[in-house]
């Protein structure tokens, strides 16, 4: 296992791990977890997900009588994610742009391993630490949902997946997913189409009606997937739409959530006596979480950050994380930066500082909390 996080770094994103496709990478930190004196398990959640691996929990024993502090991260990668090809240019790591990086996650795995490495290599007196790698995280955070959260010891913990480090997420949205199909009627576009009804077009009608965007400063809602059509000269009959809808506030999200049921209902009704009809389908992906900015969990994270003379900023944030499952079980946690910029494009980059920013930033959270 490489001591230098720049090396564990460009090391882990050329292995290849989109969602659902992890297998590779959990077998890299399962060997380095165990070398580095933690006791490591593979659950089975990918049973459930579909995928070729399960969630990583590590526990790294320690000569400080207290409970462990957790540390989160997780294996997968949006797309396209095969075969990524890192370079350094000007102290920031790229991909050659036909990929995305994976710093998001792979950033937050590398420091949190080259931190508790060199936290073992030192011999320094230190809590014990539990460690959670998790698969699926981007299709749905399906992977912190599948994992036995009760053997989750520790006094707080920090998910390591968001941006520059020293930012601090103390809050995340509940978000809700729905499926709408739209039914029309098939018919031959150009001997007959006035005997079909065009599920399309009807769809759009609703999509027109639907609040779309930035709601307010706590909610957004998107459509983000629409399926429908085989051919030019075939009347569509069914139209899939797939969006989300997220907000800070229940009753918003309720709200938002009703009124997106309604434009489809609506729409879909005044074509009901042609043969319109509308399945739909809307549940709940996770709920939101907030911690108090004079939360322990909060306080040491700030602590640490000015021992480093690092600027931080308790922030509340607009995506979903691990972090929000964990949290539910009453469990303290915050999502704090690892460097990673414009993720999800084939801009994605990190700064080489940022690496050695958010490792040294682990490596202090863990001293500070030791020394109590």
């Amino acid at each position: 296992m490489q001591h230098d996080v720049i090396s564990y770094f460009m090391h882990l994103v050329r292995i290849d791990s989109e969602s659902l496709n992890e297998r590779a990478v959990a077998d890299i930190l399962k060997k380095d977890l165990e070398s580095i004196g933690a006791t490591v398990e593979e659950d089975d959640c990918h049973k459930q997900t579909g995928g070729n691996a399960g969630n990583i929990y590590a526990y790294l024993p320690g000569n400080v009588d207290k409970a462990p502090i957790l540390f989160c991260a997780h294996m997968d990668t949006v797309k396209p994610g095969k075969g990524i090809n890192p370079r350094i240019e000007n102290g920031t790591i790229y991909s050659d742009g036909t990929t995305i990086l994976g710093s998001d996650d792979k950033s937050g795995v590398a420091e949190i391993m080259i931190a508790l490495k060199r936290i073992v290599d030192s011999g320094t007196d230190h809590a014990p630490v539990e460690i959670l790698f998790t698969v699926s995280e981007e299709i749905g955070l399906l992977g912190a949902k599948g994992f036995d959260k009760s053997r989750l010891k520790s006094a707080f913990g920090f998910a390591l997946d968001s941006h520059q480090v020293g930012e601090l997420l103390i809050g995340a949205p509940s978000q809700n997913s729905y499926k709408a199909v739209v039914h029309g009627v098939e018919a031959h576009a150009g001997v007959e189409p006035e005997k079909g009804l065009n599920a399309i077009r009807i769809a759009s009608e609703a999509i027109a009606a639907m609040p779309m965007g930035r709601i307010d400063f706590e909610t957004t809602c998107n459509l983000g997937i629409i399926n429908g059509g085989e051919a030019t000269n075939i009347v569509p009959n069914k139209v899939c739409l797939y969006g989300e809808a997220r907000s800070h506030n229940p009753a918003k999200l309720e709200r938002v959530c009703k009124d997106i049921v309604h434009a489809l209902e609506s729409t879909v009704a005044r074509y009901a006596e042609q043969g319109a009809r509308l399945e739909m389908k809307c549940e709940k992906e996770y709920e939101a979480f907030r911690v108090n900015e004079n939360d322990p969990v909060v306080k040491m994270a700030i602590k640490a950050l000015q021992n480093l003379e690092i600027p931080y900023q308790a922030v509340v944030g607009g995506g979903g994380s691990d972090a929000n499952i964990i949290s539910a079980i009453g469990l303290p946690m915050i999502i704090t930066g690892t460097g990673m910029d414009k993720v999800h494009t084939v801009h994605e980059n990190i700064k080489t500082d940022q690496l050695l920013k958010g490792t040294a930033f682990i490596e202090e959270l863990v001293r500070v909390y030791s020394e109590g």
